[in-house]
């Protein structure tokens, strides 16, 4: 584990250093409290602190107090050393948001028993980060695809729109539906659509930017929000999707080989006003390409201004 060590008496720092080494963890060396609090605002800051309380610059009580007030701040355990002993020193350090209290001199053992039920701490915020991270991802993403689900995508879209709003740039938005995804059901099994539906999310993030969004519309068809593109680069976003899509073919349960293609609707707007307007032209544009024999973009009949003027198009 790394700690950071903030100690001003040289005897001090050197033992805590010692034996913290000896006890297999990484130690961050701070001499006063400006050198503690630099060392606990950079990227790769400890995420457990040995802090005397008086210090030159910055005292420990008054450094817990400022990281507290760090909203947005990984949890930083904080073990604080002083020579004082009263009941209102230990309540004044707690309430200044320290997580433990250990006055000196210490007894070597038990600053070894404080590490490890800090560690336990640690391990424990860990652990329910970790579980409110998968809780977060299943509630916005579709389990089969790992692509954002219905409501997430949506809700890229309107942030999007908003976006396009505020800086009057366009956004491109494609709805893509596999064809004849029913037959391949019908014909080899709901295995093998899963398939088909994991093959062609892959191949469509495998050619967009990082910063475009991909989501699971509704059973075989996605929306692709592809921000700065007017009509001319979403439509070659839908035709390089399209391409990318049909150029392999997958092997169904009987092994035989499935060629997947996509029919894509397209449409570009800038500074949209409704949301819903936009959606049902492109629905419109995909329905369109079906009907024109499938494997197609159709751009939408949509009236909105094409790219600024002086502006590149951004593929």
């Amino acid at each position: 584990m790394r700690i950071l060590v903030a100690e001003d008496e040289p005897v001090q720092l050197r033992l805590l250093q010692g034996l913290l080494t000896k006890w297999g963890h990484e130690v961050i060396v701070a001499t006063d409290g400006a050198q503690a609090w630099s060392a606990l605002m950079t990227e790769a800051a400890p995420n457990m602190a040995i802090l005397d309380w008086m210090m030159p610059g910055m005292d420990g009580v008054r450094i817990c107090r400022e990281l507290r007030n760090l909203a947005d701040k990984t949890y930083t355990y904080i073990l604080l050393l002083t020579a004082r002993d009263h009941k209102e020193d230990l309540v004044e350090a707690l309430e200044a948001g320290a997580d433990d209290y250990l006055t000196k001199p210490f007894d070597t053992q038990e600053l070894k028993a404080r590490l490890q039920a800090g560690k336990r701490v640690l391990d424990l915020q860990q652990q329910l980060l970790g579980a409110n991270r998968n809780l977060q991802f299943q509630a916005s993403h579709d389990p089969l695809t790992g692509l954002l689900n219905r409501g997430a995508i949506l809700e890229m879209l309107f942030n999007e729109f908003a976006r396009s709003r505020r800086e009057r740039k366009p956004v491109g938005i494609l709805l893509a539906d596999i064809d004849h995804f029913k037959n391949v059901n019908d014909t080899f099994g709901h295995a093998t659509g899963d398939v088909v539906l994991r093959y062609v999310s892959q191949a469509m993030r495998s050619v967009t930017r990082p910063y475009d969004s991909v989501g699971r519309y509704g059973g075989e068809e996605f929306l692709i929000i592809v921000p700065g593109c007017d009509s001319v680069a979403a439509r070659e976003k839908g035709e390089q999707i399209r391409r990318t899509v049909s150029r392999e073919s997958i092997r169904a349960g009987d092994g035989s080989r499935i060629t997947v293609t996509l029919s894509i609707g397209v449409s570009s707007v800038c500074a949209p006003a409704d949301y819903q307007k936009v959606l049902d032209a492109t629905d419109a544009a995909l329905y369109a390409a079906k009907n024109a024999g499938r494997n197609r973009v159709q751009y939408s009949m949509l009236e909105m201004p094409e790219a600024l003027p002086g502006r590149p198009l951004i593929m």
